[in-house]
Protein backbone atom coordinates (compact mmCIF):
# COMPACT_ATOMS: atom_id res chain seq x y z
CA UNK A 1 0.00 0.00 0.00
CA UNK A 2 3.20 2.47 0.65
CA UNK A 3 4.69 2.09 -2.43
CA UNK A 4 1.65 1.94 -4.61
CA UNK A 5 0.47 5.05 -2.96
CA UNK A 6 3.73 6.29 -3.49
CA UNK A 7 3.75 5.75 -7.01
CA UNK A 8 0.21 7.57 -7.43
CA UNK A 9 2.36 10.50 -5.45
CA UNK A 10 5.31 10.82 -7.67
CA UNK A 11 2.60 10.36 -11.13
CA UNK A 12 0.36 12.97 -9.62
CA UNK A 13 3.68 15.52 -8.99
CA UNK A 14 4.85 14.62 -12.65
CA UNK A 15 1.90 15.48 -14.46
CA UNK A 16 1.84 18.51 -11.91
CA UNK A 17 -1.71 17.96 -10.86
CA UNK A 18 -2.96 19.27 -7.17
CA UNK A 19 -3.60 16.93 -4.48
CA UNK A 20 -4.13 16.39 -0.42
CA UNK A 21 -2.02 14.68 1.70
CA UNK A 22 -3.99 13.30 4.97
CA UNK A 23 -2.09 11.51 7.39
CA UNK A 24 -3.63 10.29 10.42
CA UNK A 25 -1.93 11.71 13.77
CA UNK A 26 -4.10 10.08 16.63
CA UNK A 27 -7.03 8.14 16.59
CA UNK A 28 -9.22 6.15 19.35
CA UNK A 29 -10.88 3.22 19.23
CA UNK A 30 -13.24 1.90 17.74
CA UNK A 31 -12.25 3.80 14.70
CA UNK A 32 -10.25 1.36 12.30
CA UNK A 33 -7.72 4.05 10.79
CA UNK A 34 -4.03 4.30 13.06
CA UNK A 35 -1.65 7.12 13.57
CA UNK A 36 0.62 6.77 10.45
CA UNK A 37 -2.43 5.81 7.75
CA UNK A 38 -2.01 8.20 5.17
CA UNK A 39 -4.16 9.13 1.51
CA UNK A 40 -4.23 10.79 -1.41
CA UNK A 41 -7.18 13.49 -2.46
CA UNK A 42 -7.78 14.79 -5.55
CA UNK A 43 -9.53 17.42 -6.88
CA UNK A 44 -12.19 15.28 -8.10
CA UNK A 45 -13.08 13.88 -4.77
CA UNK A 46 -11.44 10.81 -5.00
CA UNK A 47 -9.56 9.47 -2.20
CA UNK A 48 -6.54 6.75 -2.35
CA UNK A 49 -4.79 5.19 0.70
CA UNK A 50 -6.44 4.65 4.10
CA UNK A 51 -7.85 6.90 6.79
CA UNK A 52 -10.67 4.79 7.95
CA UNK A 53 -13.76 3.57 6.70
CA UNK A 54 -17.46 4.65 5.45
CA UNK A 55 -17.97 6.91 8.34
CA UNK A 56 -14.85 8.79 7.99
CA UNK A 57 -13.99 9.22 4.28
CA UNK A 58 -16.57 11.81 3.11
CA UNK A 59 -15.74 14.33 6.03
CA UNK A 60 -11.67 13.94 5.18
CA UNK A 61 -12.47 14.39 1.53
CA UNK A 62 -14.51 17.29 2.15
CA UNK A 63 -11.99 18.85 4.37
CA UNK A 64 -9.59 18.21 1.86
CA UNK A 65 -11.24 19.35 -0.74
CA UNK A 66 -11.56 22.93 1.02
CA UNK A 67 -7.59 22.76 2.73
CA UNK A 68 -6.93 22.57 -1.55
CA UNK A 69 -9.29 25.71 -2.07
CA UNK A 70 -7.95 27.45 0.56
CA UNK A 71 -3.95 26.59 -0.27
CA UNK A 72 -3.12 25.95 3.38
CA UNK A 73 -3.04 23.01 5.77
CA UNK A 74 -5.34 22.28 8.58
CA UNK A 75 -5.35 19.46 11.33
CA UNK A 76 -8.91 18.48 11.27
CA UNK A 77 -10.68 16.77 15.22
CA UNK A 78 -13.36 14.18 14.04
CA UNK A 79 -15.40 12.69 16.46
CA UNK A 80 -19.80 11.87 17.62
CA UNK A 81 -21.66 15.67 17.81
CA UNK A 82 -21.07 16.43 21.76
CA UNK A 83 -18.12 14.88 22.42
CA UNK A 84 -15.86 16.77 22.25
CA UNK A 85 -14.05 17.95 26.09
CA UNK A 86 -12.10 20.68 25.01
CA UNK A 87 -11.52 23.31 22.46
CA UNK A 88 -8.44 24.08 21.10
CA UNK A 89 -6.96 26.99 18.94
CA UNK A 90 -6.25 26.25 15.12
CA UNK A 91 -8.31 22.65 15.24
CA UNK A 92 -11.13 22.10 12.51
CA UNK A 93 -13.67 20.23 14.58
CA UNK A 94 -15.77 18.00 11.57
CA UNK A 95 -18.90 15.50 13.65
CA UNK A 96 -18.79 12.48 12.30
CA UNK A 97 -22.39 10.97 12.56
CA UNK A 98 -22.06 7.11 12.48
CA UNK A 99 -22.76 5.10 15.01
CA UNK A 100 -19.37 3.62 14.97
CA UNK A 101 -18.31 5.64 17.50
CA UNK A 102 -14.72 6.36 18.32
CA UNK A 103 -12.62 9.90 17.21
CA UNK A 104 -10.08 10.65 14.73
CA UNK A 105 -7.37 13.07 14.03
CA UNK A 106 -5.48 13.81 10.75
CA UNK A 107 -3.36 16.26 9.27
CA UNK A 108 -4.47 17.44 5.78
CA UNK A 109 -1.69 19.15 3.40
CA UNK A 110 -2.95 20.64 0.08
CA UNK A 111 0.52 20.33 -2.60
CA UNK A 112 -0.20 22.40 -5.11
CA UNK A 113 2.15 22.48 -8.16
CA UNK A 114 4.78 25.07 -8.26
CA UNK A 115 3.93 28.41 -10.23
CA UNK A 116 5.29 27.70 -13.90
CA UNK A 117 7.05 30.15 -16.26
CA UNK A 118 7.80 29.47 -19.69
CA UNK A 119 10.19 31.44 -21.58
CA UNK A 120 10.22 31.45 -25.14
CA UNK A 121 13.84 32.29 -26.76
CA UNK A 122 17.64 32.58 -25.70
CA UNK A 123 19.01 35.92 -24.16
CA UNK A 124 21.13 36.58 -20.88
CA UNK A 125 17.18 38.24 -20.37
CA UNK A 126 16.30 34.63 -20.56
CA UNK A 127 19.08 33.30 -18.67
CA UNK A 128 18.61 35.87 -15.51
CA UNK A 129 14.70 35.67 -15.47
CA UNK A 130 15.46 31.56 -15.56
CA UNK A 131 17.37 32.08 -12.77
CA UNK A 132 15.56 34.69 -10.42
CA UNK A 133 12.01 32.77 -11.11
CA UNK A 134 13.50 29.21 -10.10
CA UNK A 135 14.83 31.16 -6.52
CA UNK A 136 12.08 32.05 -5.71
CA UNK A 137 9.57 28.72 -6.17
CA UNK A 138 8.47 28.87 -9.92
CA UNK A 139 8.83 25.87 -11.93
CA UNK A 140 10.87 26.93 -15.16
CA UNK A 141 10.98 25.44 -18.75
CA UNK A 142 13.19 27.24 -21.31
CA UNK A 143 11.95 26.86 -24.96
CA UNK A 144 13.80 27.58 -28.29
CA UNK A 145 13.06 26.39 -31.52
CA UNK A 146 16.41 26.47 -33.31
CA UNK A 147 17.94 24.58 -30.36
CA UNK A 148 20.30 25.37 -27.13
CA UNK A 149 22.36 24.03 -24.79
CA UNK A 150 20.45 22.17 -21.86
CA UNK A 151 23.22 23.48 -19.12
CA UNK A 152 22.83 26.68 -20.04
CA UNK A 153 19.77 27.58 -18.39
CA UNK A 154 20.18 25.19 -15.65
CA UNK A 155 17.57 24.61 -13.00
CA UNK A 156 15.37 24.91 -16.06
CA UNK A 157 14.01 22.49 -18.06
CA UNK A 158 14.16 22.90 -21.41
CA UNK A 159 12.44 22.12 -24.93
CA UNK A 160 14.30 22.68 -28.40
CA UNK A 161 11.35 23.66 -30.00
CA UNK A 162 8.60 25.79 -30.45
CA UNK A 163 6.40 23.43 -28.68
CA UNK A 164 4.37 24.38 -25.46
CA UNK A 165 2.64 21.81 -25.12
CA UNK A 166 6.09 19.80 -24.53
CA UNK A 167 7.02 21.91 -22.14
CA UNK A 168 3.70 21.18 -19.71
CA UNK A 169 2.24 25.00 -20.61
CA UNK A 170 -1.54 25.27 -19.19
CA UNK A 171 -3.88 27.67 -17.89
CA UNK A 172 -1.61 28.77 -14.81
CA UNK A 173 1.67 28.84 -16.85
CA UNK A 174 3.16 32.24 -17.38
CA UNK A 175 4.74 32.86 -20.68
CA UNK A 176 6.94 35.31 -21.67
CA UNK A 177 8.61 35.37 -25.04
CA UNK A 178 11.87 37.34 -25.67
CA UNK A 179 13.12 35.59 -28.98
CA UNK A 180 14.30 39.15 -29.82
CA UNK A 181 12.71 39.72 -33.41
CA UNK A 182 13.76 35.91 -34.79
CA UNK A 183 10.15 34.47 -34.65
CA UNK A 184 8.17 36.83 -32.19
CA UNK A 185 4.71 36.49 -34.08
CA UNK A 186 5.28 32.18 -34.02
CA UNK A 187 6.52 32.57 -30.87
CA UNK A 188 3.41 34.74 -29.76
CA UNK A 189 0.35 33.22 -31.53
CA UNK A 190 1.60 29.45 -30.41
CA UNK A 191 1.66 31.59 -26.16
CA UNK A 192 -1.68 32.50 -27.05
CA UNK A 193 -2.83 29.29 -28.25
CA UNK A 194 -1.69 27.41 -25.15
CA UNK A 195 -4.43 29.05 -23.09
CA UNK A 196 -1.42 30.75 -20.86
CA UNK A 197 -2.54 32.65 -18.30
CA UNK A 198 -0.17 35.64 -18.61
CA UNK A 199 1.37 35.89 -22.20
CA UNK A 200 4.22 38.63 -22.30
CA UNK A 201 6.59 40.06 -25.48
CA UNK A 202 9.94 41.62 -24.47
CA UNK A 203 10.24 43.90 -26.88
CA UNK A 204 9.34 47.64 -27.62
CA UNK A 205 5.62 49.32 -28.01
CA UNK A 206 7.03 50.11 -31.46
CA UNK A 207 7.59 46.61 -31.82
CA UNK A 208 4.57 44.77 -29.86
CA UNK A 209 2.58 46.69 -31.66
CA UNK A 210 4.02 45.52 -35.13
CA UNK A 211 3.43 41.94 -33.65
CA UNK A 212 -0.01 42.38 -32.78
CA UNK A 213 -0.44 43.78 -36.33
CA UNK A 214 0.72 40.75 -38.06
CA UNK A 215 -1.21 38.77 -36.03
CA UNK A 216 -4.09 40.03 -36.26
CA UNK A 217 -4.03 40.08 -40.29
CA UNK A 218 -3.43 36.28 -39.57
CA UNK A 219 -6.67 35.87 -38.57
CA UNK A 220 -6.07 35.96 -34.25
CA UNK A 221 -9.28 37.32 -32.86
CA UNK A 222 -9.13 40.48 -30.84
CA UNK A 223 -9.74 39.26 -27.33
CA UNK A 224 -7.00 36.98 -28.01
CA UNK A 225 -4.51 40.14 -29.06
CA UNK A 226 -5.84 41.63 -26.31
CA UNK A 227 -4.52 39.44 -23.57
CA UNK A 228 -0.64 40.16 -24.50
CA UNK A 229 1.51 42.16 -22.78
CA UNK A 230 3.80 44.01 -24.89
CA UNK A 231 6.16 45.47 -23.34
CA UNK A 232 6.14 42.63 -20.63
CA UNK A 233 6.94 43.80 -17.17
CA UNK A 234 6.99 46.43 -14.96
CA UNK A 235 7.40 50.27 -16.87
CA UNK A 236 10.58 51.19 -15.35
CA UNK A 237 12.53 53.28 -18.24
CA UNK A 238 15.20 51.30 -19.84
CA UNK A 239 17.01 48.66 -18.52
CA UNK A 240 19.44 46.13 -18.68
CA UNK A 241 18.28 42.72 -19.67
CA UNK A 242 19.14 41.74 -15.96
CA UNK A 243 16.92 44.76 -14.39
CA UNK A 244 14.43 44.14 -17.24
CA UNK A 245 13.54 40.26 -16.23
CA UNK A 246 13.23 41.74 -12.85
CA UNK A 247 10.22 44.25 -14.24
CA UNK A 248 9.27 40.98 -16.06
CA UNK A 249 9.35 38.69 -13.11
CA UNK A 250 7.97 41.68 -11.21
CA UNK A 251 4.55 41.65 -12.94
CA UNK A 252 3.90 38.18 -13.19
CA UNK A 253 4.49 37.92 -9.16
CA UNK A 254 1.98 40.31 -8.65
CA UNK A 255 -0.71 38.90 -11.68
CA UNK A 256 -0.25 35.71 -9.54
CA UNK A 257 -1.22 37.20 -6.40
CA UNK A 258 -4.32 38.74 -7.87
CA UNK A 259 -5.60 35.58 -7.89
CA UNK A 260 -6.14 32.02 -6.36
CA UNK A 261 -4.81 28.84 -8.17
CA UNK A 262 -7.25 27.40 -10.54
CA UNK A 263 -7.35 23.70 -10.15
CA UNK A 264 -7.81 21.71 -13.36
CA UNK A 265 -10.85 21.52 -15.67
CA UNK A 266 -13.04 18.96 -15.08
CA UNK A 267 -14.94 16.61 -12.55
CA UNK A 268 -13.35 17.95 -9.14
CA UNK A 269 -13.92 20.54 -6.49
CA UNK A 270 -17.30 19.91 -4.05
CA UNK A 271 -18.87 16.83 -5.63
CA UNK A 272 -22.40 17.26 -5.03
CA UNK A 273 -23.92 16.15 -1.29
CA UNK A 274 -26.80 14.56 0.08
CA UNK A 275 -27.33 13.84 3.83
CA UNK A 276 -28.17 10.43 4.45
CA UNK A 277 -31.40 10.36 6.25
CA UNK A 278 -30.46 8.01 8.18
CA UNK A 279 -26.98 8.67 10.48
CA UNK A 280 -26.88 12.28 9.09
CA UNK A 281 -23.75 11.68 7.13
CA UNK A 282 -22.87 13.94 4.64
CA UNK A 283 -22.48 11.82 1.46
CA UNK A 284 -20.51 13.03 -1.90
CA UNK A 285 -23.51 11.54 -4.04
CA UNK A 286 -21.17 10.92 -7.66
CA UNK A 287 -19.29 8.41 -5.16
CA UNK A 288 -21.66 7.06 -3.19
CA UNK A 289 -22.23 3.39 -3.93
CA UNK A 290 -25.98 3.03 -1.69
CA UNK A 291 -28.83 4.67 -3.09
CA UNK A 292 -32.67 3.93 -2.23
CA UNK A 293 -35.41 5.50 -4.69
CA UNK A 294 -38.78 5.96 -1.98
CA UNK A 295 -42.41 7.91 -3.19
CA UNK A 296 -39.79 8.69 -6.46
CA UNK A 297 -37.31 10.80 -4.43
CA UNK A 298 -33.70 9.50 -4.70
CA UNK A 299 -31.94 8.81 -1.45
CA UNK A 300 -28.12 8.06 -0.92
CA UNK A 301 -26.31 6.60 1.89
CA UNK A 302 -22.60 6.39 3.55
CA UNK A 303 -22.88 3.08 3.95
CA UNK A 304 -25.11 -0.33 2.77
CA UNK A 305 -26.45 -0.67 6.58
CA UNK A 306 -28.04 2.37 6.67
CA UNK A 307 -29.78 2.06 2.90
CA UNK A 308 -30.83 -1.50 4.47
CA UNK A 309 -32.78 0.83 7.63
CA UNK A 310 -34.48 2.81 5.64
CA UNK A 311 -35.68 0.38 3.27
CA UNK A 312 -37.33 -1.28 6.23
CA UNK A 313 -38.98 1.72 7.29
CA UNK A 314 -38.41 4.91 5.31
CA UNK A 315 -41.18 6.74 7.21
CA UNK A 316 -39.37 6.63 10.16
CA UNK A 317 -36.11 8.31 9.00
CA UNK A 318 -38.36 10.86 6.91
CA UNK A 319 -40.33 12.09 9.71
CA UNK A 320 -37.91 12.81 12.25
Amino acid sequence: MTTDLADSEAALVGRRQPYARVTVVWSQAPVSAKAGDTALVTPDGRLRGWVGGSCSEPVVVRQALEAMAEGAPRLVHLDPPGTRSTERAGVVVAPVTCASGGALEIFVEPRLPPPHLVTVGRSPLVAALAAMAAAVGFEVTVVERDGVDPGEFEPARVVGELDLAKAGTGPESFVVVATMGRYDEDAVEAAIASGARYVGLVASAERGAAVRETLRAAGLAEEDLARLRAPAGLDLGRLPHAEIAVAVLGEIVADKARAAPVLPAGPQAQPTEAVDPVCGMTVAVERAADAAEHAGITYWFCASGCRRRFEIDPARFLTR
